[in-house]
């Protein structure tokens, strides 16, 4: 028995990975984030089990799998996204590991590479930015020690900022000294669902912009430069002349 953490990706049934899916539709038991992973994400399966578990704590959570593994019934764990990022996962494998379970990690498409596919944008550019930054806000939760945004704008590359569109007005407070009002932001909602939708602008504007949105939750923030019309070089792998393993040189 099994329990598999399945990242269903950020909303889009048709970008679950194949393998994904195919456990989803072989495990008898599936225990999915229904406040964030579509239903048409399990249509196919054959499990007698299905259980929301955002009606669930962590402790539920863990009952649930144990029961299964005495019933030697695999589980489909299903997390929005790439499970291994902001997936609150560790806290269940660590409960696994003390039961003695097995379990496996299936990555699925995070929110940032939906959210950069919809903007239609690069977001690693030679001589512009070749770091993406995956953070949160820490309001409730605080952030460890130098890992707060200030710190982290301090690098000038792609921010992609979780669970912060509620404290936006904060959170460009604390990246105007490092990237200046004219740095690009976009603030995309709900990337690939059918309600998606998405604002542009720049840390000096994109408060107002966004308030005429009215986006509370669900929505990723990504800052940086690459969002814009900034020059940027060619990169060396397709420029002709770099000669490499696969294009010798004359």
């Amino acid at each position: 028995m099994t329990v598999y953490f399945i990242g269903a990706g950020p909303g889009d049934p048709e970008l679950i990975t194949i393998k994904g899916q195919r456990l989803i539709r072989q495990c008898q038991v599936i225990i999915y984030a229904g406040s964030l992973v579509p239903a048409a994400v399990l249509e196919g399966h054959q499990a007698d089990t299905v259980i929301n578990s955002a009606e669930l704590h962590l402790e539920q959570i863990i009952a649930a799998m144990r029961d299964a593994h005495e019933q030697g019934r695999d589980v489909a764990r299903v997390h929005s996204g790439d499970p291994s990022l902001y997936g609150a996962i560790g806290e269940q494998i660590r409960h696994l590991q003390a039961l003695g379970i097995d379990y496996q990690i299936i990555p699925g498409v995070t929110a940032t590479a939906a959210s950069a596919a919809l903007l239609g944008c690069e977001l690693t550019l030679p001589q512009v930015a070749q770091t993406v930054i995956l953070t949160r806000y820490g309001d409730s939760s605080p952030m460890p020690l130098g890992e707060q945004l200030g710190d982290l704008a301090r690098h000038g590359s792609t921010l992609a900022i979780h669970l912060g569109v509620k404290h936006l007005p904060r959170i460009v407070d604390e990246l105007l000294p490092h990237y200046g009002a004219q740095c690009p932001v976009a603030v995309v909602h709900r990337a690939t669902w059918p309600d998606q939708d998405w604002v542009r602008g720049t840390l000096g504007n994109i408060v107002e912009r966004l308030a005429a949105k009215g986006f509370r939750r669900t929505a990723l923030i990504l800052v940086g430069h690459v969002l814009g019309d900034t020059p940027f070089a060619e990169s060396a792998l397709y420029r002709a002349g770099h000669a490499h393993l696969y294009r010798p040189g004359e």
